[in-house]
């Protein structure tokens, strides 16, 4: 279940009000002066690859943190909960936290993108949207921490990290077709983020519950 959400919160980042907007802003930064839509695919794949190694990265940091406190994992498991909880109710509307509701766009101007520099612009890319995609991120972190494994911690931040890129390069393959989806999902924000709230709320009380039954049960 958890790689599964871990995956889902990729998704709902790539969706998010603060990215899904500016990303068709992305692709054509990533086909300037590039006549070639097979050089703008190879700029994405680098862009995502940059930026899933950094978050398989902090995968890695975070597992072998768990190691350590893998003997407290139900008080985790409840501080995890409520945190899962609170960020829920941050995008269903009932509360709203500012941190978790900042956008950051393009600055600056770059030419003549490659593999390599589309890698260290994704990089960049997953640490100064952390406060944009960071109520999603934040919790694969923590869960990826209570794990107690490394191996285990790599993997869930790799799932993330694809439910962001795999969607990223089917935009940027099919971005026009895709024009009339973009449109809906603008128009369905609310009803997107109360989806999204909502499963994170739900598996939020789940990890609670474990945590509280592991202490006294």
């Amino acid at each position: 279940m958890e790689y599964i959400i871990t995956f889902i919160e990729g998704i709902a980042s790539f969706v998010s009000p603060c990215v899904l907007p500016v990303i068709p802003i992305y692709i054509s930064y990533f086909a300037m002066d590039n006549k070639s839509s097979k050089k703008t695919i190879i700029n994405a794949l680098g862009f995502v690859s940059g930026f899933s190694l950094i978050f398989i990265l902090l995968g890695v940091f975070a597992g072998t943190f768990g190691k350590f406190i893998h003997e407290y994992v139900h008080y985790f498991n409840i501080i995890f909960g409520l945190f899962l909880i609170v960020i829920g109710l941050n995008y269903v509307g009932l509360i709203f936290i500012k941190l978790f509701n900042k956008t950051k766009g393009i600055s600056g101007e770059k030419k003549n993108l490659n593999f390599i520099t589309s890698c260290l612009f994704g990089a960049i890319f997953s640490l100064t949207w952390t406060p944009c995609v960071g109520a999603f991120l934040s919790s694969a972190l923590i869960l990826a921490s209570t794990t107690g494994s490394v191996l285990k911690g790599a993997i869930l931040l790799l799932l993330y990290s694809l439910g962001l890129a795999i969607p990223f390069i089917v935009t940027t393959v099919f971005l026009e077709k895709m024009k009339k989806t973009f449109d809906f999902i603008k128009k369905h924000y609310n009803i997107i983020n109360k989806v999204s709230g909502s499963i994170l709320i739900i598996f939020g009380i789940y990890k609670l519950i474990e945590g509280i039954m592991g202490i006294f049960g």
